[in-house]
């Protein structure tokens, strides 16, 4: 395909998404529908797609419509590229650009039409982050990094990097985790390596690590990842220490590949129903990494931004209320509770953890960290909260 080609297909499919389709689902079937386009095809039409939903509102703005081929214009204005050179008409580019389309852009209305942000969003994404406001909006913008999780019970750190190297897989140390890799070279490889498929490395965000770091994690412990998801993190924990682990979702469809990950990373993991939960408490450490707006990892799942509103936030909070209040409930004397999200609005963090301290006699905050995308991860949250003795 010819980059006028290219750009003409993520047209077609910006168009999809924007009537509503998913976008795994409208780049999946555009494949599908074309197998003549090349693997590097693929990729650059799936780039051209991701970099519009990132920059939806300023590509708008940019190329004067909210369509694929406002989108697309847009982001090449954005990039400082001439646009008749892929408005074109020649091939299967696109047609040549209107009179209107010609136009100059008009302004930005507002700071956050000019960052990306959800005019409703703005007003607590902005008093959560002060003054890397624009900073954590402008990394949003961009595309996220790939990072990769040594497993401790396969190897280390500078074993993996060498033999992730023999693969073409060039990896640094991330800062945030010991066992944090930041691939630059060769991340479309990842799956199909050895590595992988020997359980060496894992796929996961440096800062998700880092909230498993964040744990007091040690051996013999009893341990329930609460909201499992993938398991992500419960192998991360299963590596820091020799846990009785359990993981429990609320759907547990979410689960499927936790067994098939856990054999392959060398780790025993129980999956839980809710009927068995009361059955296997009291634990030592529950950890919550509950649904939330997302706002951390807006860049891999861009269309998050765009479609979530304020009465599902609202619905989110309660629903991570409820969670913390179940949870603590199957915690242990002595016990601790970890709190987590992949949001940086203080809404859906600290304002819940308070809430909790506030309600809910005989607990107190042990630890609170967070990370933000502007530092080369995703935005993430956790605070562990411990069960006071009796009478305290």
């Amino acid at each position: 395909m010819t980059p006028a080609a290219r750009h003409q297909a993520a047209i077609e499919i910006l168009d999809l998404i924007l009537e509503g389709e998913a976008a795994e689902k409208a780049l999946t079937t555009w494949g599908r529908r074309n197998r003549y386009a090349g693997s590097k095809d693929r990729a650059a039409v799936r780039d051209h797609v991701f970099s519009a939903l990132r920059c939806r509102r300023s590509f708008a703005v940019l190329g004067g419509a909210e369509t694929g081929r406002g989108l697309t214009l847009g982001a090449l204005r954005a990039e400082g590229s001439a646009p008749e050179a892929v408005f074109s008409g020649q091939g299967y580019g696109p047609r040549p650009l209107d009179d209107a389309e010609r136009t100059a852009p008009r302004d930005f209305a507002s700071e956050a039409e000019r960052l990306d942000i959800p005019d409703w969003v703005w007003p607590s994404f902005s008093s959560s982050l002060g003054d890397q406001t624009e900073a954590a909006a402008t990394a949003l913008q961009t595309r996220a990094p790939v990072h990769l999780r040594v497993n401790l019970l396969r190897g280390n750190r500078a074993n993996a990097i060498e033999a992730l190297a023999e693969e073409g897989i060039l990896c640094e140390p991330h800062p945030v985790s010991e066992t944090a890799l930041d691939v630059t070279t060769g991340a479309r490889k990842i799956r199909n390596s050895t590595c992988f498929a020997d359980g060496l490395v894992e796929l996961q965000d440096a800062a998700s690590q880092a909230v498993v770091d964040q744990l007091p994690l040690k051996d013999g412990m009893r341990v329930l990842d609460y909201c499992a998801g993938g398991g992500g993190k419960s192998l991360a924990m299963a590596a820091q220490a020799k846990l009785d682990l359990y993981a429990h979702d609320a759907n547990p469809s979410r689960m499927i590949d936790l067994p098939l990950r856990a054999q392959r990373g060398g780790v025993d993991v129980t999956c839980l129903s809710e009927e068995e939960l009361p059955k296997q408490a009291p634990f030592d450490l529950v950890l919550c990494d509950v649904p939330c707006s997302g706002s951390g990892s807006w860049r891999r799942a861009p269309e998050g931004k765009w479609r979530l509103t304020r009465a599902q936030l609202d619905e989110i909070r309660y629903a991570q209320r409820q969670i913390l209040h179940d949870a603590a409930a199957l915690v242990g004397e002595d016990g601790l509770l970890a709190y987590a999200t992949c949001s940086m609005l203080d809404e859906e963090n600290s304002e819940q953890v308070q809430a909790f301290l506030d309600e809910v006699e005989g607990w107190s905050l042990q630890v609170q960290a967070a990370w933000q995308v502007q530092d080369g991860t995703d935005g993430f949250f956790v605070s562990v909260l411990t069960r006071l003795p009796a009478g305290c």
